[in-house]
């Protein structure tokens, strides 16, 4: 099987990411090998397994042995009775601490020698877009501004190369008033950093070469879609109405309008469903999922000409 080169780039949605994995593993049974991945949200998460050296088959054996209720490691308010959802969101401006999830991936990256992006550089690369074979999308809304992780953590007067990795996919997984978010000491004073996915859920741009140039391989987009006919989120509490909210805000501004383009190049994964926030998942629902990226992905190499592509969207005009 020839061996073949490309970008990754995944978008986000919690326990929908099972759905990426599906989509990779058909990819890589094609031969294609990830030279720079990124992601937001949930496909952070799964980018930075892949810049560890995790295959597909191994990711998605994880998340099968995985409870995803762990995720929700509540904070000491929460555990009040009655008032305590409220105390913890006034005062830790979150539900749950966000902590077993970093300490989870951590022991994965680990167990592959990567603890800080200094682990992910790329021998010789000098560009920033390229240096790092992972790039993750968080937000921070004290600055008002979206980073790309690990290169905008020199804002804060940090080395990039010191920045951990599971923190980094951290932050960008940090839903806001669902987790904690993460707060960064700078030069300029505390920045809280939440969620990627508020300010750029899929940038499947991040490694387009420059205009005039034409890409020696291609970027391919991991992007999950809703059911053209969803089913209304059902709310009862704090918690299911932030999960809904923070799937709204993800999905409402990045399905309304993407380029010709960028389409031409993205994977669309059906969530059959599934909510970001449904940790409570079964085991039936995570193969269905991974199922769904699976026939996806599929669907899209049976048409995909990077050649095309190319004469269309890169030299044209």
């Amino acid at each position: 099987m020839p061996q073949r080169k490309a970008d990754a780039v995944f978008e986000g949605g919690g326990v929908k990411g099972i759905g990426l994995v599906g989509a990779l593993y058909y990819a890589e049974s094609l031969g294609y090998q990830w030279q720079n991945v990124a992601g937001s949200s949930a496909g952070a998460l799964v980018g930075a397994l892949v810049a560890a050296g995790y295959t597909a088959g191994e990711i998605y054996r994880l998340m099968k042995a995985l409870k995803f209720s762990d995720f929700c490691d509540p904070t000491l308010l929460k555990r009040v009775p009655i008032i305590g959802p409220l105390l913890s969101i006034g005062i830790c401006l979150g539900l749950y601490q966000g902590r077993f999830l970093e300490e989870w991936l951590a022991d994965l990256l680990a167990a592959r020698q990567v603890y800080t992006f200094r682990d992910l550089r790329i021998p010789g690369e000098t560009n920033p877009k390229y240096m790092y074979k992972l790039q993750v999308i968080a937000s921070d809304i004290s600055l008002g501004r979206m980073l790309v992780l690990p290169g905008d953590y020199k804002i804060y007067g940090k080395n990039p190369d010191d920045l951990p990795v599971a923190l980094a996919v951290r932050m960008s997984t940090a839903i806001p008033f669902f987790y904690k978010p993460v707060k960064i000491r700078g030069q300029s004073g505390r920045s809280i950093v939440v969620d990627g996915g508020i300010l750029s859920n899929f940038p499947v741009w991040l490694f387009d070469a420059p205009p005039g140039h034409v890409p020696p391989w291609p970027t391919f987009g991991f992007r999950l879609v809703e059911p053209k006919e969803g089913k209304p989120h059902q709310i009862y509490g704090p918690v299911s109405m932030f999960g809904a909210l923070f799937s709204t805000m993800m999905e409402a501004h990045d399905a309304r309008y993407i380029e010709e383009a960028q389409f031409k190049r993205t994977i669309s994964i059906p969530t059959l469903g599934v909510q970001a926030t449904d940790f409570d998942i079964t085991d039936t629902q995570r193969d269905l999922l991974f199922a769904s990226g699976m026939n996806a992905a599929r669907k899209f190499f049976h048409e995909w000409d990077f050649e095309q592509y190319i004469a269309q969207y890169r030299l044209s005009g």
